[in-house]
């Protein structure tokens, strides 16, 4: 192939074609969205059965792809953008983020090192200092501290791996018996704390308690802090050492937020009298951060100055696409050390003069995505007001919510109100033999069935609800596309699906 001939692998013309249809058919999507049953009526192995067993053997058309996107893929999806989508936390996507995401794609490149990319390591510093002061976090964190500053991992689940390697290695510099090392989180907090400790050899199993301490929350389901000290006056008494604490700042059953403050108190005064070093503080802030970056909504992160690392990621609630978890610490020198790792072919000049920042030494794999273009053209895009205003509207969403539940007889608030999560039950009519649980979990299941919207569940702990009043029903308002008339019709087919599940009408 001479060097005028044009490549056969990357037909630039043919590309733009593709690409152009390819932008036609999301922006279709989206406005289609909303004709879309939330959840598709499909069964497990559908999908499977209808694509080949082997791959073809020569290239196809495009065209053909894309036909199959269209009749195969697409309406086998949950639309996790649709309005209606008010299961778990929301997953949100925005034309600044999506724009971003393909010029990522597009420029592909890797930025392990400040060498292999100087513009996304320098971009995603300025980014990581920009949100820090967005959510009004403490100096301590911005990039121009010592030792601290902020990357993009994937997600909090990565995070609080990283941030739990990271207090692994502070606790072993200084001298910690590394088969005593102790973690504690709220019963509460996220099941990545426990596939943390499982991945750092800290727990065998899910199950494996002997140094992983899942602390009893109080009646507000938040950590309580007397349960940590003892925890932790218990451990340090036998001669573990107490390495790791995770508060969480809206936990994902009920968006119960952990005391910072108290907690830093806490762990502090344990570890003065059993004269060892205080743990690491990581707060995990995953769904409820972003609304920090309304200044009414930072009560929260009161005492966040004491914490060593924090998370926070803009793809469930502020308009940035899946993945993107902003990561911060305030020791530096204890994550690189637990994670650095410089084969001869990844020494540059810049690095080995300590110039530079090189992110690889943030997470666990050695490559990286360019997570930054995207949330740089998201912030730009909306600026800091219009990402106040999308979550401002989803809180005031929920506050409706909460009041058209609390003055319904049929229904229970389950807890209050937590920024734009809603937890209710279904309580039976009188003489009704089904317990409160049956007739939740029915109400559930039929409202997810009609894929008119997508709900999701929790329980609370066994001793905070005598049996049969476990489970409860969580709405989280908090999609791109969700708006009042939204809301409204959920609650709308709510209250109707409600009526013939306690009547017992098909």
């Amino acid at each position: 192939m001479s060097d005028r001939e044009p490549d056969p692998s990357f037909d630039i013309e043919s590309f733009r074609a593709h690409a152009h249809a390819i932008v036609d058919r999301i922006a279709d999507y989206y406005a289609s969205i909303e004709s879309r049953p939330v959840r598709p009526p499909a069964f497990p192995g559908d999908v499977l059965a209808s694509l080949p067993d082997v791959p073809p053997e020569h290239a196809e058309d495009m065209s053909r792809v894309l036909h199959d996107v269209d009749e195969l893929i697409v309406p086998n999806l949950t639309h996790w953008q649709h309005p209606a989508f008010f299961a778990y936390f929301s997953c949100n996507a925005s034309p600044p983020a999506i724009l971003g995401e393909m010029l990522a794609a597009g420029l592909n490149v890797n930025p392990m090192l400040w060498a292999t990319s100087p513009a996304a390591t320098e971009l995603e510093i300025r980014v990581l200092d920009w949100m820090a002061r967005a959510f009004g976090l403490p100096d301590a964190f911005l990039s121009t501290s010592s030792n601290a500053g902020g990357c993009i991992q994937g997600t909090a689940s990565e995070a609080t791996l990283v941030a739990l390697l990271a207090s692994r290695h502070r606790a072993l510099q200084a001298g910690a018996d590394p088969t005593r090392l102790c973690v504690y989180a709220s019963d509460q907090a996220h099941s990545s704390v426990v596939k943390a400790a499982m991945v750092a050899g800290l727990a065998r199993s899910p199950e494996d308690r002997e140094r992983v301490r899942l602390i009893e929350s109080d009646r507000t389901l938040a950590m309580g802090t007397d349960a940590l000290s003892r925890a932790m006056r218990e451990d340090a008494a036998a001669g573990l050492v107490p390495a790791f604490v995770c508060a969480t700042v809206g936990t994902t059953p009920t968006g119960a937020f952990d005391p910072i403050a108290a907690i830093s108190s806490t762990i502090e005064q344990a570890s003065r009298e059993a004269g060892l070093p205080a743990p690491w503080l990581h707060v995990d802030g995953a769904w409820a951060g972003s609304a920090a970056v309304c200044p009414e909504h930072r009560d929260f992160l009161a005492g966040v100055e004491r914490a060593d690392s924090l998370c926070i990621n803009p793809h469930k609630w502020l308009l940035t696409n899946f993945d993107c978890d902003l990561f911060w610490t305030r020791d530096r020198a204890a994550l690189t050390g637990a994670l650095s790792i410089t084969p001869e072919y990844l020494r540059t000049r810049a690095s080995d003069a300590g110039a530079v920042i090189d992110f690889r030494d943030w997470q666990v794999p050695l490559g990286r995505r360019f997570r930054a273009l995207k949330l740089w053209m998201v912030v730009r895009g909306y600026g800091l007001e219009g990402l106040r205003s999308h979550i401002r509207g989803h809180v005031r969403l929920a506050e409706w919510l909460e009041s058209e539940i609390t003055s319904d007889e049929r229904f229970t608030l389950v807890t209050p109100r937590s920024l734009g999560l809603v937890c209710f039950a279904l309580e039976p009519a009188p003489g009704d033999a089904r317990t409160r649980d049956e007739l939740t979990r029915a109400l559930m299941e039929r409202l997810n069935d009609s894929g008119a919207m997508l709900l999701s569940h929790a329980t609370l702990p066994e001793r905070l609800a005598p049996s049969g009043r476990r489970y409860f029903i969580r709405l989280a308002i908090g999609g791109t596309l969700t708006r009042e008339r939204h809301v409204r019709a959920a609650w709308d087919a709510i209250r109707d699906e409600a009526e013939r599940v306690r009547t017992g009408a098909a």
